[in-house]
């Protein structure tokens, strides 16, 4: 048993040897990189004979940018997009992005005023929960898209087509993008919140709306916001007002003060909503306040 397994190492020792003779025996190639200063071209080939299918440099596009460029060895050209921002650093962009667009669809579109005002109606018709929360939500979001497409679409063709083509850079975009918005806002802002806002930040006063800070703009046009549909709810209020004063009136002079007035009008506020067209009205008009 010993001498088989000595058997064995002298043969793995011999075949390792000469493994080893063999490669010191075989000729060296040297290897050379293309484009190096120093090296003999001979060595590597010459301009005539190389196999690129484009010539390094001579791309005009970043479409041309992200193309194979083969030549003697392979040679592998890719930008990042334009060539602007690394890999992660875009990843992070878009991340954010996407967490404050919520906040961007609460603060800088038409979405405030419109859920501010079915609130206000539906209160007004003294029906608690109906309709839900969430139809509420939803009413609001498809106006808003409608209301917003407009800016939308400019923002789209003026900023991300142009963007994504690689005819402009992440500023020149992100300006561009900005500026529908900015156009949208200053014409639902009242000169009165800009002016304390511009004050509070110790600001001059302006007269154009390139000269406004966007910092400025958003909270100015957040407060116009809020005014605007808190007035539209009180005009919504007052003929259910009305209808809740008859109401009890008549309970009171009926003697019947235990019965809550509440439950008596709301039965008549819903009839008049219903022979009004109360949602035509109130939609309608809410959508045309921004136009």
């Amino acid at each position: 048993m010993i001498s088989y397994i000595s058997k064995n190492r002298i043969w793995k020792s011999i075949c390792l040897l000469l493994l080893v003779g063999i490669l010191c025996i075989s000729k060296k190639s040297p290897v050379y990189a293309t484009g190096l200063t120093g090296v003999d071209s001979n060595l590597t080939g010459t301009t005539d004979t190389q196999t690129n299918i484009n010539d390094p440099g001579s791309a005009d596009t970043p479409e041309d940018l992200k193309e194979l460029n083969v030549a003697n060895n392979l040679t592998i050209t890719y930008n990042d997009g334009n060539g602007q921002l690394a890999g992660p650093l875009r990843i992070m962009l878009i991340l954010t992005g996407i967490v404050i667009t919520p906040l961007l669809l609460l603060t800088v579109t038409s979405f405030t005023r419109i859920i501010i005002v079915l609130h206000f109606t539906r209160t007004a018709l003294n029906t608690q929960t109906s309709p839900p929360n969430q139809v509420l939500i939803a009413i609001s979001l498809f106006l808003t898209f409608f209301i917003m497409s407009p800016v939308l679409a400019q923002v789209n063709t003026n900023a991300l087509q142009p963007f994504d083509r690689g005819e402009i850079t992440q500023e020149v975009a992100l300006e561009r993008g900005v500026e529908p918005l900015r156009q949208f806002m200053y014409k639902q802002t009242q000169a009165k919140d800009v002016k304390m806002f511009m004050e509070i930040a110790g600001e001059q006063p302006v007269e154009n709306l390139e000269d406004i800070p966007t910092t400025v703009l958003i909270p100015s046009f957040i407060v116009s916001e809020l005014r605007t549909a808190f007035i539209i709810g009180f005009l919504i209020y007052i003929p259910f007002i009305v209808i809740d004063m008859v109401v009890a009136s008549t309970l009171m002079s009926m003697g019947m003060m235990m019965l809550p007035p509440t439950t008596i009008s709301m039965p008549f506020k819903i009839l008049l909503f219903i022979m009004a067209d109360g949602w035509n009205l109130v939609i309608g008009n809410l959508v045309r306040t921004f136009y």
